[in-house]
């Protein structure tokens, strides 16, 4: 499939299956993750998976909608922003959530490609997801990604335009 088609396929899936997800589709996506470029190649992420319904049942704390806890695997992207890369000369941007956020993106994209859907969840109660997850107390929990088989098509993309979203040269010049 060619890349902008699998862009406009993937979409947040909020309804799941039952049925789980082979260890072969999840490992897909988490190459995927793995594969994601990073500031200076410095990869200041892990991944945490999630599958044994006691833990799926205790994330579905930090963010209760039903059909998060319908979701067969939970993906958590989680950060260590002082093993990340900063922009020192300038404003010490640091990159970890940058770096993490691409990730996050492709392994939706790797999903969507397998049939599988996701829905990036950034609203959530992060002390519950360190708790959770046994989290040192230098690592972030960025991101957590449903993954799933769809139970739904989910809802049809809203885009801004080309022409909304892109300038020429300068911020003031839209051509």
């Amino acid at each position: 499939m060619k890349f902008n088609e699998l862009a406009k396929q993937r979409c947040s899936i909020r309804s799941y299956s039952n049925r789980m997800v082979s260890k072969k589709m999840i490992n897909e996506v988490l190459d995927a993750g793995r594969l994601a470029p990073t500031a200076c190649n410095i990869q200041p992420f892990q991944f945490v998976v999630v599958k044994e319904p006691e833990n799926l049942a205790a994330l579905a704390g930090s963010y209760p909608a039903d059909w998060f806890a319908e979701a067969p695997v939970v993906i958590a992207i989680c950060t260590t922003p002082r093993k990340a890369w900063v922009r020192k000369k300038h404003d010490d941007k640091n990159y970890a959530d940058v770096d993490g956020a691409i990730a996050a993106d492709h392994m939706t994209l790797a999903a969507a490609e397998l049939g599988l859907g996701t829905c990036w969840i950034g609203a959530f109660n992060p002390k519950i997801v360190r708790n959770v997850l046994k989290l040192p107390r230098n690592v972030e929990p960025l991101v957590m990604l449903t993954l799933g088989h769809p139970n739904e098509k989910g809802r049809p993309k809203d885009r801004k335009s080309r022409d909304e979203l892109v300038c020429y040269e300068t911020w003031t010049n839209k051509a």
